[in-house]
C-alpha cells in the first residue's frame, strides 16, 4: 500500500467534473479521483477550514463513530473495476478491526475530519496512477510508462476501459500543483 495525501481538487475543463488528485508521499506519483461535487465540496471544508453552521454529513459520521467508541485507523483506495474507485474505511472499535467498504470521496471525507491516513493499493497506481515526465512536465499514465517500458501489468482491454482517465490526464498540468492549490 501507498501512503498519499490529498494534493488538490480540481475541476476538469472539459466536462465540470470534480476530481481529487492524491499524490504519493514519498515519489512523484498522483491518483486522480472523480468525486461529485457535494463530496468535492465536503473534502475542501475541511482542508480550508471553513466553518459551516451545521454539521455536513461527514461530520456526522464521524461523530456517531465516535460516540460508538470507534476510531478510524485508515482509509484505503483498494480497487478500481470498470472505471470505478472502491474503498474501505478501516476502524478500531472495542480492540476489533472492522473494515467499512465506502465511496473514496465519502472515505477521504472522513479521512480528512479525523487525520486519518490514506492509503491508495498498488494494483490501482499501477492501473490508473500518472507520473510526471522529467523532460516534458506533462502527465504520463503510469500503465501506459510500464507498457512502453515492456512491462505488461494491466491489460490492453483494462487500458481501454481507463480511456476516461486519458483526457483529462492530457490536459492535467502537475507543474502547477505546487501553485495556489484551488480546491472547490
Amino acid at each position: 500500500m501507498i501512503e498519499m495525501t490529498i494534493d488538490s481538487i480540481r475541476v476538469s475543463v472539459t466536462n465540470y467534473q470534480r476530481v481529487v488528485i492524491l499524490k504519493d508521499k514519498t515519489h512523484d506519483r498522483y491518483l486522480p479521483i472523480w468525486i461529485g461535487p457535494s463530496e468535492a465540496d465536503a473534502i475542501a471544508v475541511k482542508l480550508q477550514d471553513v466553518s459551516v453552521p451545521r454539521p455536513l454529513t461527514h461530520d456526522l459520521l464521524r461523530s456517531i463513530i465516535g460516540a460508538l467508541g470507534a476510531t478510524v485507523v485508515q482509509i484505503v483506495v483498494c480497487d478500481l473495476k470498470n472505471d470505478t474507485f472502491f474503498a474501505k474505511i478501516h476502524l478500531q472499535v472495542n480492540g476489533k478491526s472492522l473494515e467499512i467498504d465506502s465511496r473514496p470521496s465519502d472515505a477521504m471525507a472522513l479521512a480528512v475530519r479525523v487525520s486519518a491516513p490514506i492509503f491508495v493499493d498498488e494494483s490501482v497506481m499501477e492501473k490508473a496512477g500518472i507520473l510526471l515526465d522529467k523532460e516534458t512536465g506533462k502527465a504520463i499514465p503510469q500503465a501506459q510508462k510500464a507498457a512502453e517500458a515492456g512491462e505488461k501489468p494491466v491489460g490492453e482491454e483494462e487500458l481501454k476501459r481507463l480511456s476516461a482517465f486519458k483526457d483529462f490526464i492530457q490536459e492535467l498540468n502537475l507543474e502547477d500543483l505546487d501553485k495556489g492549490k484551488e480546491k472547490s
